[in-house]
């Protein structure tokens, strides 16, 4: 089952909006309950921390991307959406979502497979954070996401990665 083609399908993504390079979709406080498909371009979610940016998340061409705290919650989000270069979305609201999911037992299935696999991915990320070796972080996310190498620069990656772009540039060379 390709989760993304069924949503796309259902003609969910009503609305479009091009975000031009390092503007925000997203900025933390806002309450935000869409749910993104990105036609191109890419985008970093991340979280503030006292005076660093912490990458949780990439979104690139074909992905879906969510403020899960924000559109499970309908409360604010901690989490920033910046595209990284001009990136093409098209919107899909909560609402709109729901009626999909609740219009059918298959959808309902849908669902509970999307829910899975984010969870597992939340699982796999905090495996990257509590591994000690950058050499370790780096294959693992190489391995789960050899695009991302392609889609992303480096030094976001490194800021993903928990590491500096010296130790990612030397890990990508040996």
């Amino acid at each position: 089952m390709n989760i993304i083609q069924t949503l796309l399908d259902a003609d969910l993504f009503q609305k479009k909006k091009i975000i031009n390079r390092h503007y925000f979709l997203t900025l933390e406080g806002d309450i935000d309950s869409n749910i993104y498909f990105i036609e191109k371009g890419s985008v970093r979610i991340f979280i503030r921390d006292e005076d660093q940016e912490r990458v949780i998340r990439f979104g690139y061409k074909e992905n879906i991307i969510v403020c899960l705290d924000s559109f499970l919650s309908e409360k604010p989000t901690d989490f920033y959406i910046q595209a990284i270069k001009k990136t093409e979305i098209k919107i899909a609201t909560k609402k709109d979502f729901y009626r999909f999911i609740k219009s059918s037992d298959e959808n309902l299935k849908l669902w509970s497979v999307i829910l899975e696999d984010l969870v597992l991915q939340q699982i796999e990320r905090e495996k990257d954070l509590l591994i000690n070796s950058p050499r370790e972080r780096y294959e693992r996310v190489l391995k789960r996401s050899p695009q991302l190498f392609q889609e992303i620069p480096n030094k976001h990656i490194a800021n993903y990665l928990r590491m500096s772009p010296e130790t990612l540039s030397r890990l990508k060379k040996s």
